[in-house]
């Protein structure tokens, strides 16, 4: 099977090659202009007769670079999928999550997708000038790692979804107010509502990001003190894939909110 790492260790023996002459080089291009500068033409001319020698092998080890590479067929390696295997093993490796089937990934928070007729990858919709599984793979890691990073307001995002949960609510019951919230709402629903312009709503994927971020905390209520719980549902495509905090994947399709609870007067209030 083809193997992009055999690729490189090639590549790695040729670099270092070409970089050793072109520190030759430079030090010959010196030595030129050292000569030119003190009048020492016959050295200068055999400086540059070495500089046209080195400038000779250069091109020959490129050549055979070129032809390593042209070998090594990339979009064969692409098309006849060595390159998705390889990027799934290393997601192993790496404790990647990732599920899905080519040319569609999904690598919880992120959408993979590969173009192998453009010979393109796509992380959610940027395009990403990378055809080594192994570097593709970190750089997916790294990317969620800063994302774990990055500051989460769980009660704030609760806010956010209750408002989106009443406003559904008061539209299914044709602009009444409800008498009682006892209805269970798609969240997939609550996006489109949280995100009302249809060109933004490709980024579900950050939204289920926070979805498992507030699942892994122990908020479950507004400050209100309203209550909300998740829900799961038979169709799959309604739910919302997440990983919790110990890396399973769970479905969330629905959320509950109860109505906010009055406690009773004290009689001994009233005498």
């Amino acid at each position: 099977m083809t193997d992009y790492e055999d690729l490189l260790k090639q590549m790695l023996v040729g670099e270092k090659e070409l970089k050793d002459k072109l520190n030759s080089m430079q030090k010959l291009f010196k030595s030129l202009s050292k000569n030119m500068e003190k009048g020492d033409l016959k050295s200068w001319n055999k400086d540059l007769a070495a500089m046209r020698a080195s400038l000779k092998e250069q091109e020959t080890l490129m050549e055979g670079m070129q032809n390593q590479v042209d070998e090594f067929g990339i979009r064969a390696y692409v098309e006849n999928g060595n390159f998705a295997e390889q990027m799934l093993a290393y997601c192993d490796r790496l404790e990647v999550d990732v599920k899905g089937e080519y040319p569609i990934y999904e690598m919880f928070p992120f959408r993979v997708r590969v173009d192998a007729e453009n010979l393109d990858l796509y992380l959610d919709r940027k395009r990403v000038q990378c055809l080594r599984p192994f570097a593709f793979v970190q750089d997916v890691k790294a990317s969620r790692d800063k994302l774990l990073k990055v500051a989460f307001d769980p009660k704030g995002f609760v806010k956010e979804l209750a408002s989106a949960y009443d406003l559904l609510l008061l539209k299914q019951n044709q602009g009444k107010a409800p008498t009682s919230s006892d209805g269970d709402i798609y969240l997939k629903s609550l996006y489109t509502v949280l995100t009302p312009m249809r060109r933004f709503r490709k980024d579900q994927q950050s939204f289920a990001f926070d979805l498992a971020r507030l699942y892994a905390t122990e908020v479950r209520s507004t400050e209100e003190g309203r209550k909300f719980q998740f829900g799961p549902s038979r169709n799959i495509n309604k739910a919302i894939r997440i990983l919790d905090k110990d890396g399973r994947e769970q479905y969330l399709a629905t959320i509950y909110f109860s109505e906010v609870t009055v406690p009773a007067p004290d009689s001994s209030l009233f005498g």
